[in-house]
């Protein structure tokens, strides 16, 4: 399997971002990720959809995803353009989800407290180094074991199973 890079500008946020604002509860009636994605931070940052291309990364502090266990809020980053999310710690159920709907996430408090809006990052998940680019700094993280790097490369945790089932293997 190829590395998993990732390279984008960074959209920072701080501590404690809850999946209330990730993906505000009145857009729950849905499950479609472009839906979702629409609406993706709007009551953080309403303009946050507008700036994000694709490939970017979303930087935030302690605690990120924390609050209710929905697994839109992953779904509505990755729908957004998000490649993938850096953060000091995040939320033990949305660091499942995040991970089961596809959306790498890299803990690594040392850039997640260096990172600036604007800035551009380099995220290899494989060897667990995250380089801000713009300030010319990198700072390791935990790496992804091949398995995660093979379910995030699938789309998340159903697309995996359905891919080793369909080649005969055993999940």
């Amino acid at each position: 399997m190829s590395a998993m890079v990732f390279e984008g500008t960074v959209h920072a946020f701080g501590r404690d971002v809850d999946t209330d604002v990730i993906i505000p509860a009145r857009y729950l009636n849905t499950s479609d990720p472009a839906e979702l994605g629409a609406h993706c931070m709007e009551d953080i940052d309403a303009a946050f959809v507008g700036r994000v291309r694709p490939g970017d990364i979303m930087v935030a502090g302690e605690n990120f995803g924390c609050g209710s266990s929905r697994e839109h809020a992953p779904v509505a980053i990755r729908a957004a353009g998000v490649s993938c999310v850096v953060a000091a710690s995040f939320a033990r159920i949305f660091y499942r989800n995040a991970i089961n709907t596809g959306l790498p996430i890299v803990v690594c408090p040392a850039a997640a407290a260096e990172a600036r809006a604007g800035d551009r990052l380099r995220v290899d998940v494989e060897s667990g180094v995250v380089a801000n680019l713009t300030q010319g700094t990198s700072h390791r993280a935990d790496a992804f074991p091949a398995f995660l790097r093979e379910l995030i490369a699938c789309g998340g945790l159903l697309p995996y199973v359905k891919a080793r089932l369909e080649a005969g293997e055993t999940a």
